[in-house]
């Protein structure tokens, strides 16, 4: 069978082709790394091939917390059916064992003093609707238990028993998951970006933090780590190689005071993973800064935390955050549509090393700030100068009545001269 023959020249699709891949950019992009803190603080960690399963059912109640709502719920409802169903059979196997099921036994009741075990149950049905009666504390009335069965009261107690531990277990498994820590976190932000600027001299790695609540977190801490992938002098690589680095805090108890949103301040110095990081270094390094928020609730009294991280390519260097805290008629207003604003400042493009051997590069870069700054202030100045002027010209000719008239002066010796005032 021959193939079929397109109706649209091969020249001109083989030009269209050949267009196409120009268009493409042929230069890949670095494959991202993958971050081992999300921004919303999950970690992005799989446990794979765990043999001993059996560890989590000897925690048998962390493992019901850590379950997904709908997973909790399927357990709570089944819990409570399957007792009622176990417990209908145990009460119908007693009545069964007793002759509560015969029929003869209920003309019999009607000619003697026969006692049945439990009232009104001739079925496994009514022993259902009994089982749940007992264990949920019913009572409606038509079903009761006698004194005639020793083996029922036996059952009543352990029902009651079991029904009990069932639900102070599930009871507390629910509030325990309503009341998690990571519950209080989600009002707990942070900035999308960082930022590195020049603060008191010093290059330093900022971010902005904020509680949504009114109720504030006790005792609120800060720490930071900076996780990457290193080889020691051995050889050995060490994928999540954790190092933490310092906070500069005035207060000696390293606590924040956190009613108001903070830029929390790393300084760069020696003792920093940053300090050999320059500007044009920082596109090209492989590290993620983990951020970690501690603190007590203050309405609960459990200990909260959150979580978030910042990568190379969210760290932008020479900005500063905006501020946000105003005072309007005697209160402090806080302004959450720009909690994650910046501007552009000067800062110097170099490491914190070469800062702090060559201290004139700071001078240097902030001359050259002040000095752009004197120019975009003299260029707007003279637009808007030259604005009014044009704004001023443009109204003269539409108005005819704004012209100023020409006056006539005679000298004393009696020439005439012409001036427009």
């Amino acid at each position: 069978m021959l193939a079929r023959k397109s109706i649209i020249p091969e020249e001109y699709v083989l030009a269209r082709i050949a267009a196409e891949n120009l268009r493409k950019p042929r230069i890949r992009d670095r494959p991202r790394k993958a971050r081992f803190i999300a921004k919303n603080g999950a970690c992005n960690l799989a446990h794979k091939n765990i043999r001993e399963q059996g560890r989590f059912l000897q925690d048998i109640f962390t493992t019901l917390v850590d379950l997904k709502w709908r997973h909790t719920l399927v357990i709570f409802t089944m819990s409570f059916l399957c007792s009622w169903l176990l417990f209908a059979m145990m009460w119908w196997l007693v009545a069964f064992a007793h002759g509560d099921m015969d029929p003869s036994t209920e003309n019999t009741a009607n000619n003697t003093k026969w006692t049945p075990c439990v009232t009104c149950v001739r079925s496994f049905t009514s022993a259902f609707l009994f089982s749940i009666e007992v264990q949920v504390t019913i009572g409606f009335g038509g079903r009761m238990m006698t004194e005639e069965c020793p083996l029922a009261i036996t059952v009543l107690i352990l029902q009651n028993i079991v029904g009990l531990i069932i639900n102070a277990v599930m009871l507390g498994c629910i509030f325990m998951k309503t009341a998690q820590a990571h519950r209080r976190a989600e009002t707990l932000i942070f900035s999308r970006q960082a930022v590195i600027a020049v603060r008191n001299g010093k290059l330093c790695f900022m971010f902005r933090v904020g509680d949504l609540r009114k109720s504030m977190i006790i005792s609120a801490s800060v720490r930071i780590q900076v996780v990457r992938k290193t080889t020691t002098p051995e050889g050995e690589v060490i994928p999540i190689h954790q190092v933490d680095i310092p906070v500069d805090n005035p207060i000696e108890s390293n606590n924040i005071f956190l009613v108001a949103p903070l830029i929390i301040c790393h300084v760069i110095d020696k003792r920093s993973p940053l300090y050999d990081i320059s500007a044009s270094d920082l596109a090209l390094q492989d590290l993620e800064l983990i951020v970690i928020l501690e603190g007590v609730v203050e309405t609960t009294g459990i200990t909260t935390q959150a979580r978030t991280s910042y990568i190379a390519e969210e760290i932008l260097w020479g900005h500063r955050f905006v501020p946000i805290v105003t005072e309007e008629e005697g209160v402090y207003a806080v302004d959450y549509s720009k909690f994650g604003n910046t501007v552009k400042v000067a800062a110097p493009r170099c490491s914190a090393r070469e800062l702090d051997e060559k201290p004139s590069i700071l001078i240097q870069t902030l001359q050259k700030s002040e000095l752009s700054h004197q120019n975009s202030l003299r260029k707007r100045n003279s637009m808007r100068r030259n604005n009014s002027i044009r704004r001023s010209n443009s109204m003269r000719r539409t108005n005819p009545s704004l012209m100023v008239p020409k006056v006539q002066f005679i000298t004393p010796e009696g020439s005439q001269s012409a001036s427009e005032t």
